[in-house]
């Protein structure tokens, strides 16, 4: 007689959206007093904080061209001394008046998002190289199943950027300036990430 084992079942995926902003970014979305301020919302920073002040702006844009209007996107980076605001930093204590991690919607009419930030320092990779100042994003939107994870590095960092150890992995070395900002101004950059289609961004499975 066959027994059944009763194995847990994997369970469903599901898109981010249309509830993410809900869930997400409930002041944004037109629902208060649930947070004062949206987590993740406004300057990375205090008055306090150490390092160049920039702003990073940018569009998710799809394989058509058009910019995602309900787009959510995050970052995480360090400091401006290369340290990360985390438990399981151990090269020093990161600035506590920089929180490292920041969430903007998409302006609904645009699909613009902005974060304004502190440039960060090197950091470490793995095997002891320093990869060039960079800036991690995570992308969610109607429609994408899994959150996309891609870089932002910075197009003044030449030299960093060549020997930077995750750069140089990547096999089809046209596609490394879609991890490249655009500066715009002084402290300002601009970071356009495109789904698909020419140009198609780079994004990392981790």
């Amino acid at each position: 007689m066959v027994q059944p084992l009763g194995y847990l079942k994997e369970s469903p995926s599901q898109t981010a959206g249309p509830y993410v902003h809900i869930g997400c970014t409930p002041n944004f979305a037109g629902i208060h007093g649930i947070f004062e301020q949206d987590l993740g919302a406004g300057p990375l920073y205090d008055e306090k904080a150490r390092g160049e002040r920039i702003a990073v702006n940018g569009m998710v844009i799809d394989g058509g061209g058009n910019p995602l209007k309900d787009a959510l996107v995050e970052i995480w980076q360090a400091d401006a001394d290369g340290l990360h605001n985390s438990p399981s930093e151990t090269r020093g204590t990161a600035d506590p008046h920089f929180r490292g991690w920041g969430r903007s919607p998409g302006d609904m009419e645009t699909g613009e998002f902005l974060f304004e930030t502190i440039k960060p320092g090197r950091v470490p990779f793995r095997d002891g190289r320093l990869m060039a100042p960079h800036i991690t994003f995570w992308i969610v939107a109607r429609g994408i199943n899994l959150g996309l994870h891609t870089r932002m590095y910075f197009p003044e960092e030449v030299e960093a950027n060549a020997a930077d150890p995750v750069l140089l992995r990547i096999e089809h070395r046209n596609r490394v300036p879609t991890l490249i900002a655009r500066k715009e101004g002084e402290g300002l950059y601009r970071f356009d990430i495109r789904l698909q289609g020419e140009g198609e961004t780079v994004f990392f499975d981790i």
